[in-house]
Order: structure tokens, then sequence, then C-alpha cells
């Protein structure tokens, strides 16, 4: 049963690492649905993940750190909408700006309010989201195979774990069983028969890139707060750019989002696991090569691995308005 301890063990891990890449990815596919490309997701991830250390730490309420970090990301959001949707701008270079924008402000902001290096302080135990320990977890435990997967994976998550999953399916159900998922859809296929059927494409977009700073808002509070107790320099680490290659990895699906998330945090899970072990035949490997596995899987997939993705198809054209 060692190696099923093992595997229990980076199972758990990895769940816990995929869902900010989770919460990113579903913010990601909202926005590119409606046919604005957010390259900005990393910055959102970083601001809010600030924003939710400094209101935890100075109220010890997490709710109120994570209410910070989805309001600080949806601004970023709207600053997007206002410079690709109402004047028009590069989407990419406007995503790519905020980025900078959130390394740069979020460091100064820190170092000005805390002197600490550019890091929160500490946020106390009862600020962070703590685990939730479900209702038979610990007469389980000793049941084989169920038990140790309900007790250690299952079980033992936070709040911002389950809702991340709960997110899933109220996704699909949003884009594909509703009225506004319909015409989210159609702005990011064909904005022009939106607009002939007397629907804002503007407004839509706009509305798209709220419930992406939302979703990313919950991303970066699980950074700070669930996942850490303190906001540190550059916390993200490229996590909303491997957010990115999992949307255009599951062609903008939501449960795929989901399962591609999940390799890449099983890849940082593994990454952990083998930091100072030896394989057969080779010895010890340098952590680095681990460390760096969830970047290549992202470089090959999207070297094209992984078949035709097609974006939508008025993704990342500014759309204006026919006279």
């Amino acid at each position: 049963m060692e190696y099923f301890d093992i595997f229990v063990s980076i199972l758990g891990s990895a769940i816990r690492l995929s869902i900010p890449l989770l919460f990113t990815a579903l913010a990601g596919l909202f926005s590119e649905r409606a046919g604005i490309f957010d390259i900005g997701l990393e910055g959102k991830m970083l601001v809010s993940a600030f924003a939710a250390a400094c209101v935890a730490y100075l109220t010890a309420n997490p709710w109120l750190g994570l209410l910070a970090g989805i309001g600080v990301s949806i601004v970023f959001s709207l600053v997007h909408g206002f410079a690709s949707i109402t004047n028009r701008g590069n989407q990419i270079v406007s995503g790519v700006a905020l980025n900078f924008v959130a390394a740069g402000l979020t460091v100064v902001l820190a170092q000005a309010w805390f002197g600490q290096g550019g890091r929160t302080p500490q946020v106390p135990g009862e600020g962070r989201f703590a685990p939730i320990i479900l209702p038979g977890a610990d007469a389980m435990r000793d049941v084989p195979v169920i038990g140790p997967l309900y007790a250690n994976v299952i079980s033992g998550n936070n709040i911002l774990t389950y809702i991340a999953f709960l997110m899933v399916p109220l996704s699909w159900w949003v884009l594909y069983r509703t009225r506004f998922g319909l015409r989210l859809r159609a702005a990011g296929e064909n904005p022009g028969a939106v607009d002939t059927a007397g629907i804002s494409v503007t407004w839509l977009r706009y509305r798209a890139l709220i419930v992406t700073g939302f979703l990313a808002g919950f991303a970066g509070t699980y950074l700070a707060i669930a996942q850490s107790a303190a906001f540190i320099n550059n916390m993200s680490a490229g996590k909303g750019y491997i957010a990115l290659a999992a949307l255009i990895f599951a062609k903008w699906k939501p449960v795929p989002v989901m399962f591609a998330c999940l390799l890449f945090g099983f890849l940082d899970a593994f990454a952990n696991f083998m930091q100072g072990k030896s394989l057969p035949w080779i010895g010890e490997v340098p952590v680095q090569i681990f460390q760096a596995l969830p970047y290549i899987l992202t470089c090959v997939l999207l070297a094209g691995f992984i078949g035709v993705a097609r974006p939508p198809k008025a993704g990342g054209v500014p759309y204006t308005k026919e006279r």
C-alpha cells in the first residue's frame, strides 16, 4: 500500500495546486467565448491575491478578503474592457500592460504599506480559509482504497476548492443552457448577427469581462489566503499563462478545462514530490527539471500537439457597430 499512499498524497496535492488554474481558466473561458482575449489573467490573479491578503490581514476575515480580491480583479477587467472594447484597442497589448502594472503595483504598495520587501505580513489563522473535514472522513480513513481517497483527497480541502469544482457544471449550464450564454457565444462567433438582433455587443462583452474578473478574483484569493498565508512578490508565477494554455488545450469547453487543469496540477505536485528523490539507474535529478515540467508541457501543447483548436471566430477583433 506504500505506493498507493504516495499516489493519494500526490493526488490530494494535485487538486489543491490545480484550483487557481481552474478558476483562472474558467475566467478566461467567459471572456474568450465573448470574443475578448484576456492575456491579463496573470495580472488579475496578482492584484486579487494582494488585495485579499491585505484585507484578510487587517480584518482577520477571509470573506472580506475574498470580496476585496474579487472587487480589484473586476476593476482590472473593466480597465481591459475600456481599452479593448470601448476604445477598440489591441487586446493583447492591453492584457500584457495590465500584467506589468499588476506586477509592479503590488510590490510597490506592499513595500510602502508594510515595509517587508514587497510582501504582506502573515495572515492570522482566522483570516484564512480553513480545511473542511467532511462527515465520516475519520471513520472511513482505514477503509481500503476508498477510505484514503475520501479522507485525504475529497475531504480536508477549504471551501474555495469545492466552489471551484462547482463552477465547472455551473459554467457549462450558463454557457450552453441560458440565454445569456447563447448570446455570449454568439458575440464571440458573429457579433454582427448579435447586433442585428438588437442586442448590445459592447454590453455583452463587458458582462463577460465582469464574470472573468469575478472568477479571477477567486483564483488570487485562493493563492493568498487559502493555499498560502500572505502575499509574496510574483506569487502567481505564470499560472495565468498556464491557465490560458489549459483553456486552449481544452478547446474552450468547461469540463475539458477542468481535466486540463488537473493535469497541470498533477505535474506540479509530482515535481514537488520528486524534490531530492533519486531515479533508478540515473540517481538524483536536479529539482529544476521537475519544476519545469508544467511549463514544458505548456510549450509542447501550444506547439500543436493537441490537434486543431479553433478559437471563437471574432476573438481578438474589436467590433465596430454597423451603421
